[in-house]
């Protein structure tokens, strides 16, 4: 038998397994608070998406804005357009395009979209102070925008 050799941990492995841990406590804070909204996570991003664009975008755009497959932005589309949140209509200049708008009920949703989010922001971030927070902003903003992605 070998002795028990301790090892230092792995400084970087640890740092990713704790933004792993708190990304999934983040979605299920998240998914809290969306549920007296009535909407899942993924079709809050889909209607987001919808809302930041300047004229109503095809399916084919939010796809490869949300990089997913077309057929899952099918089923989201589907989901809030029974919700009254969106609304197919044909392209103006190309009848056999569909675009998706958002109606009034929709822009309402996302108002109570956005008071859901900062309920979530507000219960993760509760043990930090503004300057830490501040920090952290400065921190993750780098990680993001630092580093090319790379496929996995």
């Amino acid at each position: 038998m070998q002795p028990h050799i301790s090892r230092a941990p792995d400084a970087d492995g640890l740092l990713a397994e704790q933004l792993l841990r708190l990304t999934r406590r983040l979605h299920r804070i998240q998914r809290h608070h969306l549920e007296p909204v009535g909407i899942t996570p993924a079709q809050s991003r889909l209607l987001r998406t919808v809302a930041h664009w300047s004229e109503p975008p095809r399916m084919a755009d939010l796809a490869a804005r949300l990089e997913v497959v077309p057929r899952a932005v099918t089923t989201l589309v589907d989901a809030l357009e029974e919700s009254g949140d969106v609304r197919r209509v044909p392209d103006p200049s190309n009848r056999r395009v569909i675009r998706i708008e958002l109606t009034d009920a929709g822009r309402a949703t996302l108002g109570a979209l956005r008071g859901a989010r900062r309920g979530a922001a507000e219960e993760i971030l509760a043990p930090l102070t503004a300057d830490q927070r501040e920090v952290l902003g400065g921190l993750l903003t780098t990680l993001v925008d630092g580093a090319p992605e790379r496929g996995c």
